[in-house]
């Protein structure tokens, strides 16, 4: 383009260039030689030798100076031009490469994450006509969007059914939600120009960065986004209908949103304190034409609201159920391994919720991860819903820092206790003036936990809180059982009190509804979560608990036992727990004092067969084990978990391998593989198995065959109305056969 300039100009204008540029300063006094300009005597020669003396930019400044100068505004014009397009394509150049990767939590040094490859879809809720006064935070997961119209990060702008495009929207998200992967991902796809393709330019503000000044411009702030690039601010800012500005995590900043009007700025070259430069951006007396997009927790919206016109309120809800497992695929990058994490997952209902939660999803991959990289399987897995739940707290207070430790455990006693009241009292929506009685409001901690909900207008109450989810809330209520309490709680428990025995009794008495609390309850009181909770969180937590839940287990089960013989477990959950707070020793002592287990007309979802197995290898004087009418649910052969070892029986060390184990080994797994392995442990005292009216089909006849050829002391198998066929009952035989078989009763 300066070539062309160059040629069109008439012989004296040429000459008047070259001596107008030989009166050039620039950087620091330094000019062009003047006998280098003396033997540019054609245009080629004299941009060669501009070129050899200065970088392509600084040519282009000195010469749209220069035709300035010589009152040729036209060609100036178009040089500017010119350059304005070239900073276009750097700046989006330079986008890409600052947002495309980044760096997770816990992860190895240099060990980045592209945004291609891990982003997943988010469901965006937009409520009709949710400007400020319609703005609310729902209570759940990506499945309860209460009839919302779902956009994605790259409809954001698009026109709503009114044919109107919004020109300021809020995104709002609890932690973890996924607001700055969002944000990366808007910025990567319009740097590639797959989206927002009406904007020029997006200037993206992280509110976080403690490194913004305390005082900027308009100018500042769009120069600090375009660092080591020459940058005429002025002409970017002409056209501000092709401008978006996103400022991430809006909340971090802590500004007083009240501003009078006249110390708002009027001119974006003018220095004000960033308070006033951006609030002058969101009041539209700065650039009022150009397009915002906020990102911000829950607890930002009322005073936000207090300064923007005609927003839109946009809620990220999370995953939704298929891309729970996108995600899944997503981070192991291997259809294998994912395949195993996510078949986990699912298999364990309370965790599967929690997985809508993308942060959530993160702590269960990475968790998974680790496992699988230990070549485990997952059947076996020993991290449960808690273990989930206590890495996915000590994410949320790492982003606080752990400065003032006492701080966080007199306000996480507040916190659990608050939890704990409204699961006794069936409630999960919260007043302002409770939080404020409590004394929870605190704006550095407060909205790592809650979600704020601004009331409509002429709403008779204030602000509305709640737990991000459900399952939350009963993890914190269990919480303030076992956190460890040197001050009184401000605002009481209102007669809740922290007898673990009160919960537990009226658990087993009439409140079922408390499940998910007392499993968490369990959970809490192992010796790893309350170690880690110590040393990664700053928690301490009291190790009484433990003895009172173990007195609890074996004292609900006296009755249990019929005349004559020994005590048998007879309810499913206390496998359950048992699985959740995963010490062995503490399973051996609670199941040492009973001689069996009686399920009957139980539906066994997988993880419930995983929580049975577990207990099952841990049982001293297992005598029995009866499932009568019982159903095995069988995991889908995609998500079969033990996704880096391969399945094996243990066994004695004289155990038979021959053509049971073979054949073992080649049927498809059946409903009944975990409980066969199980029951093999070393050492059992097995004596009888009953499995009558459970419909098991022919595949399960393999693992039975293992089972009685290894099994020394099983003495009664009872397989009333069972689907085995011939060629399972032929099976069946060839265990019957084996030497070390001691059967004496087959029904």
């Amino acid at each position: 383009v300066l070539l062309a300039a160059l040629q069109g100009l008439t012989l004296k204008d040429f000459q008047e260039f070259k001596m107008k540029l030989s009166e050039v300063r620039v950087e620091g006094g330094w000019k062009i030689p003047t006998d280098s300009l003396a033997k540019a005597a054609h245009p080629c020669a004299l941009l060669s030798c501009m070129g050899e003396n200065c970088s392509k930019d600084t040519a282009m400044d000195v010469a749209i100076g220069v035709f300035r100068e010589m009152n040729r505004r036209d060609l100036a014009e178009e040089l500017l031009d010119e350059m304005v397009k070239e900073h276009k394509q750097k700046y989006k150049e330079h986008v890409v490469q600052g947002f495309l990767r980044y760096k997770e939590v816990n992860s190895c040094p240099g060990e980045n994450v592209s945004i291609r490859s891990r982003f997943t879809s988010l469901s965006i809720s937009r409520k009709p006509g949710s400007k400020r006064e319609a703005a609310g935070i729902g209570h759940g997961c990506a499945d309860t969007s209460n009839g919302a119209a779902t956009i994605t990060a790259q409809t954001l702008f698009n026109p709503d059914e009114d044919g109107q495009t919004p020109q300021v929207v809020v995104l709002v998200g609890a932690p973890g939600m996924g607001k700055t992967m969002t944000v990366r991902k808007v910025m990567v796809e319009w740097g590639e120009g797959t989206i927002y393709t009406q904007f020029d330019y997006i200037f993206c503000i992280d509110c976080k960065d403690i490194a913004l000044p305390k005082e900027a411009s308009v100018v500042d702030l769009v120069s600090r986004c375009c660092p080591q690039q020459r940058v005429r601010v002025g002409k970017i800012l002409e056209d501000q209908k092709r401008i978006l500005f996103i400022l991430d995590g809006f909340e971090a900043l802590g500004f007083a949103l009240v501003q009078p009007k006249e110390e708002l700025s009027y001119d974006p070259g003018a220095v004000k304190p960033l308070e006033t430069t951006l609030m002058s951006l969101l009041k539209k007396t700065l650039l009022p034409e150009s397009s915002l997009l906020i990102t911000t927790r829950p607890m930002a919206l009322q005073g936000l609201g207090q300064c923007l016109e005609g927003e839109d309120y946009m809620e990220i809800v999370g995953f939704s159920r298929a891309t729970r497992e996108e995600y899944f695929h997503r981070y192991f990058g291997n259809d294998h391994k994912a395949n195993a994490a996510f078949g986990f997952a699912r298999a364990n209902e309370i965790l599967y919720s929690l997985c809508g939660i993308p942060i959530m999803s993160w702590t269960v991959c990475t968790i998974l991860k680790q496992e699988l990289r230990k070549g485990k399987d997952l059947m076996e897995c020993s991290k449960g819903t808690t273990w989930m739940s206590v890495f996915y707290l000590s994410w949320l207070v790492k982003h606080r820092g752990r400065d003032r430790p006492r701080d966080l455990q007199h306000f996480l006693l507040k916190l659990c206790s608050l939890a704990a009241d409204g699961i006794w009292k069936h409630k999960v929506l919260f007043e302002e003036k409770e939080i404020k009685a409590r004394g929870l409001d605190q704006p550095d901690l407060l909205p790592l936990f809650l979600n704020e909900e601004i009331p409509r207008k002429g709403a008779d109450h204030g602000n509305i809180y709640s737990f991000t989810h459900l399952h939350l809330q009963e993890f914190f209520a269990a919480m303030s059982y076992v956190l460890e309490d040197d001050v009184e709680v401000a605002g009481g428990s209102r007669g809740i009190t922290k007898d673990i025995n009160v919960l537990l009794e009226s658990y087993s008495e009439s409140r079922q509804d408390l499940n998910v609390t007392v499993r968490f309850l369990f959970g809490l009181a192992s010796r790893e979560s309350r170690e880690y909770m110590d040393n990664a969180i700053g928690c301490r937590t009291s190790p009484r608990a433990k003895e009172e839940l173990l007195r609890w287990l074996q004292g609900r089960h006296r009755g249990s036992s019929q005349p004559g013989q020994g005590r048998k477990l007879s309810r499913l959950d206390a496998f359950h727990f048992l699985f959740e707070m995963n010490d062995e020793s503490f399973a051996q002592r609670a199941l040492g004092a009973f001689t069996g287990v009686d399920l009957q007309d139980t539906k066994l979802t997988l993880y419930d067969q995983m929580a049975l197995s577990f207990c099952l290898r841990q049982w001293p004087g297992l005598g029995s084990v009866t499932l009568q009418g019982c159903s095995f649910h069988q995991q889908d052969p995609k998500y079969e978990l033990a996704a880096s070892v391969p399945r094996s029986c243990p066994s004695d060390a004289g155990a038979h391998h021959g053509p049971i184990a073979e054949q073992q080994h080649q049927e498809l797994h059946s409903p009944i593989d975990g409980l066969c392995r199980a029951l093999q442990q070393p050492g059992s005292d097995l004596r009888v198995l009953r499995l009558q009216w459970c419909r098991l089909p022919e595949s399960c006849c393999a693992a039975l065959a293992a089972l009685l050829a290894q099994h020394r002391s099983l003495e009664r198998l009872e397989l009333g109305d069972t689907a085995l066929g011939d060629r399972g009952v032929r099976l069946l035989c060839q265990g019957l056969r084996q030497p070390s078989c001691c059967l004496r009763v087959l029904r």
